[in-house]
């Protein structure tokens, strides 16, 4: 579920999101919950939802009464074992807001941290400081989040190993129970693109980086994201990577049924218009294997060995020789996440 409005557009965000147009919130939510109606009916019919991700954009820069149709129109959908996360900013995330979604249901927040250094958060064009965010994270926990993400931000060009240590010592010395670190990506359409000098490309930073949140207790599941315990892992992202159906409500966002991708209009105006016209695309069999074997790797979900041919057999058997890669019940595991994507093509070529 996509809400496309934010504080402050950050300098490296490419996603489908407005500075400005806060007066359409109401109409937005109004044509949001009618998608969210016309979808529901027509893929969810006597089916309860795993899982349900409220994302942006900022989920926290909307009031919690425009959400209260949306959970209306839900609640014949989720029972106590559906998955309900919301995306947040820890300046407006505020205790209020935060208990009036768990009232809601909502039993996941992640909050987008980057990082507790000032200057960073400035020269990304963040809209919190660092105290906003720590005092969020424990506004969520005393409340009685249990399930709290924290997203962190690596590879921008002022970052030493020490000081994403000390960014990661803070977070873990808060009641965080999942942590996402992402490296820095320069896309298209940002503030950071064409700025080369602003990243840094240092696998071996990754390595560190990685290494030292294994040291302090969260496992990694996946190339981005490390949990403190199995049961804190996002079901919902394992949803995507497992290829499983979804439902894609609000402008911008992406469901996947029956093989085909469904793309509501992404600019606001048009959205509120009509909510339910949405861009079709088809997959084949061998996108839908592509992305399964690239997705497989990037995780500890591994790939079923039956989805490859016999020359790509082959050429799991020569990464299996050079200890890249393992076999464990009929599925083929990456022992390095980092590696993902050179291993899947290698194996696909």
């Amino acid at each position: 579920m996509h809400i496309p409005f934010c504080d402050s557009k950050c300098h490296y965000c490419a996603f489908n999101s407005y500075t400005t147009k806060f007066n359409l919130k109401k109409e937005y939510m109004k044509a949001l919950n009618k998608q969210l109606q016309h979808d529901l009916y027509k893929y969810c019919q006597n089916k309860k939802l795993e899982t349900i991700f409220i994302g942006g954009g900022t989920p926290s820069t909307i009031n919690p009464k425009y959400y209260e149709e949306t959970f209306k129109i839900l609640e014949n959908y989720i029972d106590e074992n559906t998955e309900i996360t919301t995306e947040s900013n820890p300046n407006s995330a505020t205790r209020k807001w935060q208990k009036e979604m768990m009232n809601f249901g909502v039993n996941r927040i992640s909050f987008g941290v980057q990082s507790f250094q000032e200057n960073k958060l400035k020269e990304l064009n963040r809209a919190h400081n660092a105290n906003s965010a720590i005092t969020a994270i424990q506004n969520a926990s005393c409340i009685g989040f249990d399930s709290i993400n924290c997203d962190i931000i690596y590879g921008f060009r002022t970052d030493t190993i020490n000081n994403i240590k000390e960014d990661l010592l803070q977070a873990f010395s808060l009641p965080v129970t999942h942590l996402s670190a992402y490296s820095l990506t320069l896309e298209e359409g940002t503030k950071f693109f064409n700025k080369s000098e602003v990243k840094i490309d240092d696998e071996a930073l990754s390595y560190e980086i990685f290494d030292f949140i294994e040291k302090n207790g969260f496992s990694q599941y996946e190339i981005s994201n490390f949990a403190k315990d199995k049961r804190f892992q996002s079901k919902h992202n394992f949803g995507y990577w497992e290829h499983k159906e979804y439902l894609g409500v609000g402008a911008g966002a992406v469901g996947y049924i029956n093989n085909r991708r469904y793309y509501p209009s992404k600019d606001l105006d048009e959205y509120i218009k009509n909510p339910i016209s949405y861009e079709i695309e088809e997959l084949s069999n061998e996108d839908i294997k592509v992305e399964k074997v690239l997705l497989g790797f990037r995780c500890i979900l591994g790939v079923e060995l039956s989805i490859f041919t016999q020359d790509e057999l082959k050429r799991v058997e020569h990464l299996i020789k050079e200890e890249k890669i393992y076999i464990k019940d009929k599925k083929v595991y990456n022992k390095n996440f980092l590696l993902a994507d050179e291993i899947a093509l290698y194996i696909l070529e």
